[in-house]
């Protein structure tokens, strides 16, 4: 009974967050097209209120550990649901992220996000795509901020491991920027598929910052060096060990 009462509230919740999505996005749409500043706005907004209905729908709390980045750095963060670029985006006064193309041409999102300066990127055309990433930034079509990106390229459930890609490195090479890493345990709780939202605590952890000038091989391994561990331990500690 339990358990069919949280997948009723999982389904309630999705369907108001979409909703509100909506509500926000097109009651802010005008001021939105006038200002990027509008934009930003409604997305912060948006963020702030998914937080805030997943606690008392759900019982999701979510909490944001170590101090978010406010200057022009990388972002280089676990991925594992929707849930922790909802985190990341409320916690930072200007990000924007690296993401697949496709979102473009999702309603309302797709619209905020070319107004708050993400990149799209092509990611069936594999190694184009980096390229295309690095253009973009270089041509200066990123507006300042923090730029986010996910080094493994795609969500990643709990315990599975994936290689970090050299995307992140050559991104950190070419910018010259400092790149705070950050870790996860939110895909214990909001998988990166399905209805089910379980209750518990969501955690994303900013970690010390990488200064620029480390090699490509020595950034990556740091950077692994740093998020998975700290990710392991906060999925410690909400109950979860990974199987070796």
């Amino acid at each position: 009974m339990r358990d069919a009462l949280q997948w009723v509230r999982s389904v309630l919740f999705i369907v108001q967050m979409y909703l509100m999505m909506a509500v926000i996005g097109l009651g802010c749409f005008p001021w939105a097209l006038v200002s990027r500043r509008g934009a930003r706005f409604a997305c912060i907004s948006w963020c702030r209120w998914v937080r805030w209905s997943a606690a008392w729908m759900v019982g999701l709390r979510s909490e944001v550990r170590g101090t978010p980045p406010k200057g022009e750095v990388i972002i280089a963060a676990k991925h594992q649901s929707f849930f922790d670029i909802i985190m990341i985006f409320s916690a930072v006064p200007a990000a924007k992220f690296i993401m697949k193309r496709e979102l473009l041409w999702t309603p309302v999102l797709g619209q905020y996000a070319m107004r708050i300066g993400c990149v799209a990127v092509d990611r069936s055309k594999r190694g184009a795509a980096i390229g295309q990433m690095l253009t973009q930034v270089k041509k200066g079509l990123v507006r300042p901020g923090q730029l986010i990106i996910y080094p493994q390229g795609t969500r990643v459930a709990p315990g599975v491991k994936l290689p970090y890609r050299v995307g992140a490195a050559l991104l950190y090479g070419q910018t010259g920027q400092t790149c705070v890493p950050a870790a996860t345990n939110v895909g214990l709780f909001w998988p990166r598929r399905g209805i089910l939202r379980k209750p518990g605590l969501a955690v994303v952890e900013f970690l010390p910052p990488l200064a620029p000038g480390l090699s490509k091989s020595e950034f990556l391994s740091r950077l692994e060096q740093e998020i998975e561990p700290a990710s392991d331990r906060l999925m410690a500690e909400a109950g979860f060990y990974a199987q070796d």
